[in-house]
């Protein structure tokens, strides 16, 4: 199987925009043999990320919750923390949360690539 390489410009977009766009060229769900059980995705390589639209009051408001399994471990961090950090972490995690919880998944997250 050959996989293609699709090169998409996220400024100006929103993030959960993009990502259901990238979602659908990972899955392989733009061709005509998809078939949910196999992974027959492309890879796609995203620009400009830190250029990325985000409207509202979401950079302040916003929040990215992980917790460390111990008591008391749970950490925050905003979105305009997390974009002046890292802007591809914000775009992933997007692009996880919309693909399906399954075998595949890790499988079609690492044929996301920034440049």
């Amino acid at each position: 199987m050959k996989r293609e390489v699709h090169k998409i410009d996220a400024a100006g977009q929103s993030p959960g925009r993009l990502a259901s766009e990238i979602v659908i060229i990972l899955r392989g769900k733009n061709k005509p043999d998809f078939e949910p059980h196999r992974d027959t995705g492309d890879q796609v390589v995203v620009e400009n990320v830190e250029e990325m639209k985000i409207t509202g009051k979401k950079l302040e408001q916003k929040k990215y919750y992980k917790h460390s399994g111990y008591p008391g471990g749970l950490k925050e961090k905003s979105l305009e923390k997390l974009m002046k950090e890292n802007p591809e972490e914000v775009l992933r995690k997007a692009v996880m949360g919309m693909l399906p919880k399954n075998k595949l998944r890790d499988r079609q997250i690492k044929r996301l690539k920034f440049n």
